[in-house]
């Protein structure tokens, strides 16, 4: 049997991606801020470009690397990733397990590194076998050292939870070696092997916490060492990777100021973020809302990770590729696409793989009771198909609910939250479903476009018309239908635009009747608000207003200068 490492390395992060609002819903260590999932899937995204030489890639994951969890799995994988045989594991994930313990300044058993201990001393004892048996056992270790995870750390027995950073490792790891092995159709149920670790206590309480979650990177000279321990007195968890010249560091700190000062002394700043961690604490919400059946839709709805976790719902990513930039569409910055757009840097929109949607299925199904899938329009994607695929042979309890909404962009998302809030208000899945079957046949959108050369660029019109488009100063508005976008009519200016979608909304909508009104916009967030939705606030009262940034996927085809307006006439 040949063994693919290549794609065992792209089925972990593939697994991860699918079970990250798990390892969100229980990240209590180092501090209770919902956010290792994202971290872990931000982190380690560059290893779905194996293309590349190990060398760019490594260099990739220290950029790239977020949080604590995201920077200690990205010093892990730095040698994990030379692993291009069974025989160079155990040296692999020895090295790599030796530079996860140095990068943290005060490491702790019962977290991700008490799994690469386990790994390091299983792969160690004895030949790797690329066979059913070997891989089992190897898991079965693993399940057990994650499980013991919540013995380990007081923080973790208070929450009776596993650590979120070890089951993140261990979700991608159960990926890496049953790919190398061709079994990527099974994997054990997380729900039920960990079934009474994976809710936060309702008496856990967060105490006092630093301010800022910081991440950094600076090209320093000599003195390494001395700079990294003066860090600790900065702030806590405290991890660093020094590369070469480079240091990237993650901290946090009441005082981001003092901070980016001292980091500042030791060389050249090259990357800043910092975080309200406090505020993240206080949005965290492990604790998931009522619903009849929960929902699932695509991202390439405008609908954000935050509503997501505001109603409840799971979010199937596309991939959004800019340059050598490459990321699931809801973690990509929309300010950095836009900007890279606008300097020539081209765009393109690409599907999760099979196997990364299957996982999702499963995921949702494992952790819900039912599900409703609001799928795309099987006109732009093969999601539904896919979907329904996996349904026939996975699901003999008819738990996985889905319909082909033929809708994207703002009309695929203002159905999936509308159809969340009403799921939050019955106890009915049949009345959710019809509820949603309803809103699909009511729900409208319209798109107005500023440039046409995006559409060209993406094959969705000729070059040669764009360009008169664009020197006319013509703007095409189009809407979304089960058969495609089609374009409806041409403006020549905003004013024109606004006159247009009044039009169709005073068709649409009674000024006294209780409809949902999704207001979409790119890098045009001000003139949006000030221009549009005021307008609509004033002439709708009645209505429920939402302002969304305008999903990537659309806004990848649709270019900058983009905005939208979606609704559903009447709600319940």
């Amino acid at each position: 049997m040949k063994i693919n490492f290549q794609k065992a390395f792209v089925s972990g992060v593939e697994r991860i991606a699918a079970w990250a609002d798990l390892l969100d819903a229980i990240n209590v260590f180092p501090v209770a801020d919902g956010d290792t999932g994202r971290n872990l899937i931000i982190s380690l995204t560059p290893l779905r470009n194996l293309n590349n030489s190990p060398e760019k890639i490594i260099k990739k994951l220290l950029l790239s690397a977020r949080g604590n969890s995201g920077i200690i799995a990205a010093r892990f994988f730095s040698k994990f990733l030379t692993a291009d045989s069974l025989e160079k594991i155990p040296q692999a994930v020895k090295l790599g397990r030796d530079l996860a313990w140095k990068a943290v300044r005060d490491p702790q058993k019962g977290t991700m590194l008490t799994i690469f201990d386990t790994l390091a001393e299983i792969t160690g004892k004895k030949s790797i076998e690329a066979s059913p048996e070997y891989i089992s056992e190897l898991i079965d270790h693993l399940q057990k050292s994650v499980y013991s995870t919540t013995d380990h750390l007081t923080r973790l027995t208070e929450a009776g939870v596993v650590d979120a950073g070890a089951l993140g490792m261990f979700i991608y790891l159960e990926g890496f070696f049953n790919s190398l092995i061709g079994n990527v159709n099974r994997f054990l149920p997380l729900t039920s092997i960990f079934k009474n670790r994976l809710k936060i206590s309702a008496s856990f309480e967060e105490g006092e916490q630093k301010h800022y979650c910081i991440d950094t990177i600076i090209r320093t000279g000599d003195d390494i060492e001395e700079q990294i321990k003066s860090l600790s007195e900065l702030g806590d968890s405290v991890v660093v990777i020094p590369e070469n010249d480079i240091l990237k560091i993650h901290l946090h700190s009441d005082d981001r100021e003092l901070v980016r000062k001292k980091v500042e002394s030791f060389g050249s700043l090259i990357q800043w973020s910092d975080e309200d961690l406090k505020n993240q604490i206080q949005n965290f919400k492990p604790d998931q809302k009522k619903q009849a059946i929960h929902i699932m839709t695509d991202a390439a709805g405008s609908v954000t990770r935050e509503d997501s976790v505001n109603l409840g719902m799971t979010l199937l990513d596309s991939y959004i590729t800019a340059g050598e930039e490459s990321m699931p569409e809801t973690f990509f910055n929309p300010s950095d696409l836009y900007r890279m757009m606008k300097s020539g840097v081209k765009a393109s929109t690409s599907q999760a793989s099979e196997f990364e949607r299957h996982q999702y299925y499963q995921s949702a199904l494992d952790r819900y009771s039912n599900v409703l899938y609001l799928c795309v329009g099987s006109f732009y994607t093969g999601n539904y198909d896919i979907a329904i695929d996996w349904k026939r042979k996975n699901d003999p309890e008819d738990r996985f609910s889905i319909i082909d909404t033929g809708a994207a962009s703002g009309r695929l998302g203002i159905l999936a939250i509308a159809t969340a809030i009403y799921s939050s208000k019955t106890d009915s899945p049949d009345r959710v479903i019809k509820f949603a079957e309803a809103a699909v046949n009511k729900c409208r959108e319209y798109i107005f476009i500023d440039r046409l050369k995006y559409l060209a660029q993406g094959g969705r019109m000729s070059k040669t018309g764009a360009f008169f488009g664009d020197v006319l100063h013509m703007k095409p508005v189009i809407t979304p239908t089960p058969d495609g976008a089609k374009k409806i009519g041409m403006v020549r200016n905003p004013d024109d635009q606004i006159k247009l979608i009044f039009e169709k909304i005073d068709e649409s909508i009674d000024k006294e009747s209780s409809a949902l009104i999704m207001i979409e916009y790119t890098d045009n967030r001000e003139w949006v608000s000030e221009k549009v939705k005021a307008k609509i606030e004033k002439d709708f009262p009645a209505s429920t207003i939402l302002l969304q940034p305008l999903s990537l996927t659309s806004g990848v085809h649709t270019g900058p200068g983009t905005w939208a307006v979606a609704f559903i006439p009447e709600t319940v």
